[in-house]
């Protein structure tokens, strides 16, 4: 069995979901029920599987409902990253709760679900990861392996994993599916405050330090309301 390269990960869940709404005009995102339970515990049930000890969660949007529900969860062990006071965007948000990862440490967002293809994913990540080279490994799915997916697409990736960014005019061929193993090199001279992720990744691409690997499973996009019910047939069919 492939040793994770992590033990803790950081669970994005302090946006806003305006997406959602009405869903989430009294509740956060992470907290929308998808086949029976909130898409977070969806997330949070996965780290477990794969044998991930820990989970960090940023709190901003009704965030004392979200840490409610968080205290009654057993594994993985929650820390919360308190962001009430300003919500930091997902690259400010990393740089907030640094103190709490190692390194390196895997991130998801909390609204993430997805079918493990062949190798599960923590472990699939852990297996290409090679710190020497990468600063970030971003987990991506081809158009095919996207449910809801309505955009062009993310990410270029060549022989070798490297990333570049979709051509304006183009589709691109990789989706970020909000997973990734990350090293704390990608988070040096960040900026200060709220500011979003892309803002390291372009600094990693011109380092030639973003990685992709191509997942083989199925990954679901649950964005909107209207995108529950088709994810729900397709997680219980296991389409």
């Amino acid at each position: 069995m492939t040793k994770l390269a992590s033990d803790t990960a950081m669970v994005m869940a302090a946006g806003l979901g305006k997406r959602m709404r009405p869903l989430t005009a009294s509740q956060p995102k992470p907290m929308v029920r998808v086949a029976g339970k909130p898409m977070i515990d969806h997330a949070l049930d996965r780290l477990t599987e794969a044998g991930i000890a820990r989970a960090v969660v940023n709190v901003h949007y009704f965030p004392d409902v979200l840490e409610a529900h968080l205290a009654e969860r057993k594994r993985p062990a929650v820390t919360i990253s308190d962001e009430r006071v300003q919500l930091l965007e997902t690259g400010g948000g990393l740089v907030k709760a640094q103190g709490l990862l190692p390194d390196p440490f895997f991130c998801l967002n909390s609204d993430n679900l997805w079918l493990d293809g062949p190798k599960n994913t923590f472990a699939d990540l852990s297996a290409r990861w090679d710190p020497d080279q990468m600063d970030a490994l971003l987990l991506l799915v081809p158009h095919k392996g996207a449910l809801n997916f309505t955009g062009k697409g993310d990410f270029h990736m060549d022989s070798r994993g490297r990333l570049k960014r979709r051509r304006s005019g183009y589709v691109a061929p990789h989706i970020f599916t909000g997973i990734q193993l990350v090293s704390k090199r990608l988070l040096r001279d960040a900026p200060d405050g709220p500011f979003s992720t892309n803002v390291l990744w372009d600094r990693a691409i011109e380092e030639g330090r973003l990685y992709g690997l191509a997942f083989t499973g199925r990954w679901f996009e649950v964005g909107t309301p209207a995108a529950i019910k088709p994810t729900e047939l397709a997680l219980t069919d296991g389409l």
